[in-house]
């Protein structure tokens, strides 16, 4: 594992961010993404299907490819940020956080006191090389990227307050249960929903913290930099892989009436 945290580094230096999901957890797709030019991925355990023993090849993948990983956790738990932590992960995704008194509990998660109440086991865990790494203990609280989800709209009634805690370093704004929250289940175009977003975007724009989101709809990757967004997630494992499937399948349709017949199925 290499030392520093080149996502929080890069955030620190105002430079963009962008990332590739992985919503099933295979630690060579992961690996060949960074290989293809995708130094950073962000691995979905809230949604996705990958075990912590699936996470952690991941990030030995990524990480022996030169790459970054940052993991989504499924919800905002102590014990199993606890475990993130534990086996070396640096990047922390949390959905969910509506609240300021959500965000610190998350950092008490997340960092060693005086500034939180992460349990200690440093000489024994494989963040600190199975303590060969004697500093880890004193040092990881600085080397912590915590990323908060804004995904429902009291989180975004409360955003100030939530960026105000020391310790957060992200606010990402999570569009697609953004809008569910106020009955728009799938309306990435609806006036309601565009008029919810562009407020949080512009408001965490003006706090002290990161903002993160993913593309959607109108918002790709160059739109979402014009909004101060730093790190921006795009494709994923899936939808790369169905895609190129779907491009090949049309490519070879006229040659192959069993292709010809599944897209018609589709």
């Amino acid at each position: 594992m290499s030392s520093g945290n080149r996502v929080k580094q890069a955030l620190a230096n105002g430079e963009t961010v962008f990332a590739m999901w992985s919503h099933w957890g295979n630690a060579q797709l992961c690996e060949a993404a960074v290989w293809s030019g995708l130094p950073v991925v962000l691995l979905d355990n809230e949604h996705g299907t990958a075990s912590l023993t699936q996470t952690l090849e991941v990030l030995r993948a990524v990480e022996g490819a030169g790459g970054e990983l940052v993991v989504r956790a499924p919800l905002n738990d102590e014990v199993y940020i606890k475990k993130l932590l534990d086996i070396g992960v640096r990047s922390i995704m949390l959905p969910m956080v509506n609240s300021p008194e959500a965000a610190q509990k998350a950092v008490a998660a997340c960092l060693y006191p005086p500034k939180g109440s992460r349990s200690y086991a440093a000489p024994i865990v494989r963040a600190s090389r199975y303590g060969k790494d004697t500093d880890y203990g004193r040092t990881i609280n600085d080397d912590i990227l915590l990323i908060v989800q804004i995904e429902h709209v009291d989180a975004v009634a409360n955003i100030e307050a939530i960026a105000a805690i020391d310790g957060v370093d992200m606010l990402f704004i999570g569009p697609n249960d953004l809008a569910c929250s106020i009955g728009k289940t799938g309306a990435s175009q609806d006036d309601d929903f565009i008029a919810l977003f562009e407020d949080a975007a512009a408001r965490i724009a003006q706090t002290d913290k990161s903002f993160g989101c993913i593309t959607f709809g109108r918002y790709d990757a160059k739109t979402l930099s014009t909004k101060h967004c730093r790190f921006i997630v795009g494709a994923s494992d899936i939808t790369l892989f169905t895609g190129a499937a779907r491009t090949e399948a049309r490519g070879q349709a006229d040659l192959c009436p069993m292709i010809a017949a599944a897209l018609q199925d589709n």
